[in-house]
């Protein structure tokens, strides 16, 4: 305990009084000429320096000073990655007001919800998109003054175009740059730089105050496991709603000074990381599983000799990155033998899709099979786990590239306190807890407990060297009529290795026995049905098709070999519509909406209990 308190003490007087508009200014006089941030352009892209970032953001913070934005004042902003995204979040902090993503997915009643209890006076949208999940709940949003669109202002006194915002900022700055630099200069550390809210797997979303020393602790914990080199690449394309994108695509860079680029749409992802080749990436579960699917389907098409080739390679690199765990040994036989397989075929793998200069993958939000982290193993790729929440300023453990166990989400990051409560929950204390929720004080009483222990809400262990492992969410366990404590999230994991299945909800709390809502990959299913001659006119109807009924049919019995008993799925059910934010049974950061799938599809899950 001495060492972790003294390692706490050491960091904090390392990021003391340090600020997101301090940290903004080194930067820029320090690599004024470092590309900061890059927006896809035609085939190429545009891209701002420090120099001129920090430029833009102290116009930015004049604009909203002119607007009148005063200090402690909330901007919500909603519109996709995009430097003008991270320009307008940091002129709002620069003009002493607070950001606040609000997720694009939300209906528009949590919109107005979010608005309202955050205390929104300005906001920043996107285009018409955007503006049409809002406009439903603006007459009811009377302390929002006013909307700043980047694309498509409308008329009235309300709204105001992003270039004429820009303009405004720009002439007010030359008059006068004094204000803004008061503004800046006032802002503290222990002051709040953002408020995240949940993303509302269970009713409305609660409001995560985070302040500068919050992050700027989540910053050095992060610098310390990755130890990625100055000026490196990267690309944001998760939403700045979730606290990973933030610390990692925004408040991370000003210290390393990274090139950050923007891509705008999750289908553009392939495409983008061939172009940036970046040098660390985060991705949720089901984007490095959809990365998955997409390569092995590729692979799938190639020559029996081709794929027997790949097959070989990767088992040496499985070998390598599996023998280089903690407390692990790669013996000379390993390392030869992943040596010759890298250079045949693992290297031109991972240049295929972008990952030949990556330095730090990474994974967290929910569990990642084992089945897919053993497959990016294969092609050398170390896919670890780290773990956190939006109330702990993102990872409170993490596995670095040269500490790992795979299977585990790391030790505790320096400086933070972890202990295992008597029911198996995970409870955290150090710098990076949350205060509280915004304007909920039962639940902050319920999240943080008198002695500064944050309660997680989720089950967990941890090994003799320190490695912890979360089983799932306490509120989630099922509990079957015979009394067993079932994890859903390891059934599902053990159900979506199959490439034909998307995703999987195990059911079975006070049930004799878990059934199973399953889904098809949209992306790996037409090209599997392709492969053996099936037509279909739509997914609905290849969900149907007694050989994909076959084929899951197999899927579930090969999960059921790796599950006890009492975990087995005995009756699924394969659904022929895809899963999304959009229709609701995700999350915007692609986790299951359980209750939403429950009652959506209430019939089909009691059909498999009486059928």
């Amino acid at each position: 305990m001495a060492e972790v308190l003294e390692v706490r003490a050491e960091i904090e007087q390392q990021i003391a009084g340090r600020t997101v508009c301090e940290q903004l200014r080194l930067a820029a006089e320090q690599h004024p000429d470092a590309p900061a941030y890059s927006d896809p352009e035609g085939d190429g892209w545009s891209t701002l320096t420090y120099a001129q970032a920090r430029g833009r953001v102290l116009e930015i913070a004049a604009a909203f000073a002119a607007i009148g934005l005063e200090p402690g004042d909330s901007v919500a902003l909603m519109m996709v990655n995009r430097s003008e995204h991270v320009l307008a979040d940091l002129g709002a902090v620069h003009a002493g007001g607070v950001g606040c993503t609000v997720y694009s997915t939300f209906a528009a009643d949590q919109i107005a919800f979010v608005a309202a209890d955050v205390g929104a006076k300005y906001a920043v949208l996107g285009g018409p998109a955007e503006l049409a999940r809002w406009q439903p709940v603006l007459d009811g949003l009377d302390g929002l003054r006013k909307i700043i669109m980047l694309d498509g202002a409308p008329a009235g006194e309300r709204f105001l175009s992003w270039a004429d915002f820009l303009e405004l900022g720009r002439a007010r700055l030359a008059e006068d740059p004094g204000p803004v630099e008061s503004r800046w200069r006032a802002v503290t550390a222990g002051d709040v730089v953002t408020v995240l809210y949940t993303s509302g797997t269970t009713g409305m979303p609660k409001g995560v105050p985070l302040t500068h020393a919050n992050v700027f602790y989540e910053v050095a914990a992060t610098d310390r496991l990755t130890s990625l080199p100055v000026r490196g690449t990267q690309i944001s394309y998760l939403t700045y709603a979730h606290i990973a994108e933030r610390i990692l695509s925004l408040y991370l860079p000003l210290v390393k000074v990274s090139h950050v680029h923007f891509c705008t749409d999750l289908a553009y992802l392939g495409a983008t990381l061939g172009q940036v080749k970046p040098m660390m990436f985060f991705g949720v579960p089901r984007v490095w599983e959809k990365m998955m699917a997409r390569l092995l389907a590729v692979l799938a098409s190639q020559p029996e000799e081709q794929q027997n080739a790949v097959r070989q390679a990767m088992q040496a690199g499985a070998a390598y990155v599996e023998a280089g765990q903690y407390g692990g040994t790669i013996t000379p036989e390993i390392q030869e033998a992943y040596d010759k397989a890298d250079a045949a075929l693992l290297s031109i793998i991972r240049g295929m899709i972008g990952f030949d200069r990556a330095e730090w993958t990474a994974t967290g939000a929910a569990p990642l099979p084992d089945e897919v982290q053993h497959f990016y193993a294969g092609l050398g790729l170390k896919v670890i786990d780290v773990y956190g929440m939006t109330e702990t300023t993102g990872a409170f453990t993490g596995n670095s590239p040269a500490c790992y166990r795979l299977g585990t989400v790391g030790r505790a990051e320096p400086g933070v306190e972890i202990r295992i409560a008597e029911d198996g929950e995970l409870l955290t204390r150090s710098p990076l807890n949350t205060h509280g929720y915004l304007n909920r004080p039962e639940a902050t009483a319920d999240l943080v407990d008198a002695d500064g222990w944050l309660h997680t809400g989720d089950i967990g262990s941890v090994d003799e060297d320190g490695f912890y492992r979360v089983v799932d969410r306490k509120k989630e366990l099922i509990i079957t009529a015979g009394g067993e404590n079932i994890s859903p999230a390891e059934i599902e994991n053990h159900l979506k290795q199959h490439i034909l299945i998307g995703q999987a909800l195990a059911y079975g709390d006070r049930r004799p026995h878990p059934v199973a809502v399953l889904t098809l990959d949209p992306e790996v299913a037409p090209g599997w049905a392709q492969a053996r001659g099936i037509t279909y006119a739509s997914l609905a109807e290849l969900a149907e098709h007694p050989d994909v009924l076959k084929e899951v049919e197999a899927a579930v019995e090969a999960a059921n070999t790796k599950l006890a008993r009492v975990q087995q799925v005995k009756r699924w059910a394969l659904l022929g519509a895809e899963w999304t934010a959009e229709t609701e049974e995700l999350t915007p950061s692609l986790k299951l909406k359980r209750r939403i799938i429950h009652a959506k599809y209430a019939d089909i899950i009691e059909g498999l209990y009486s059928g």
